[in-house]
């Protein structure tokens, strides 16, 4: 007697956000109500910055700050250099449903599919576009404003407990974070992360990661 074969109807594909949700240990590790989720989302995001795609950045190039505002939320900033700032009319590329998140940046993405709420910025030469998104799906179209100098980056993140878990807490330990991994072979650079902590009672605590 012989079982039913496999075809194409036992494939189910998942959007990006459903399966980040539905398979975090396959973005983080670990999965929902583990203990260790909140130090891999936060080193997530920052090992990002670190380890950024090749058309980004070098390894171990961008100057980046993690602020931990809250228990379920925290921003990166990034000196990402982007390519579009030669032409006043230039517009980044979008990425993920139309958002400013693109997979250059799937592990921020990642962490996005588990917020509630996440702004991004963009900025180049003079100008700079900001999106609102409900996890990693855009509220709207990117809006444009007038930036100061520089090129660079900036995600804030509000992380959903029904996605996270109720107990969910960013890490205060901050020193012991590893934000290299088993895989990072780079020689060392100019790179560096500070992570800074704004919560009440942490007195803005604040380490350097290289």
């Amino acid at each position: 007697m012989t079982g039913r074969e496999y075809d194409a109807a036992d494939i189910e594909v998942l959007e990006f956000d459903a399966s980040v949700r539905s398979r975090m240990g396959m973005f983080f590790g670990v999965g929902r109500g583990d203990p260790r989720l909140p130090v891999r989302v936060l080193c997530a995001v920052a090992r990002h910055a670190l380890h950024p795609a090749t058309g980004v950045a070098a390894e171990h190039t961008l100057h980046s700050v993690v602020e931990i505002t809250g228990d379920l939320g925290f921003t990166v900033v990034m000196d990402q250099p982007h390519a579009w700032g030669g032409s006043d009319t230039a517009t980044p590329a979008l990425g993920y449903y139309d958002s400013l998140l693109g997979p250059e940046w799937w592990l921020p993405a990642a962490v996005a599919a588990l917020s509630e709420r996440v702004t991004v910025d963009m900025w180049s030469a003079g100008r700079g576009f900001t999106q609102d998104l409900a996890g990693i799906r855009p509220l709207s179209g990117p809006r444009r404003y007038d930036a100061g100098e520089g090129s660079g980056t900036k995600v804030a993140f509000a992380l959903d407990p029904a996605y996270v878990g109720p107990d969910f807490v960013l890490p205060a330990d901050l020193e012991d974070l590893d934000l290299h991994g088993p895989y990072c072979a780079a020689p060392p650079g100019s790179g560096r992360v500070l992570i800074r902590d704004l919560r009440p009672g942490s007195a803005g605590r604040e380490v350097v990661h290289h």
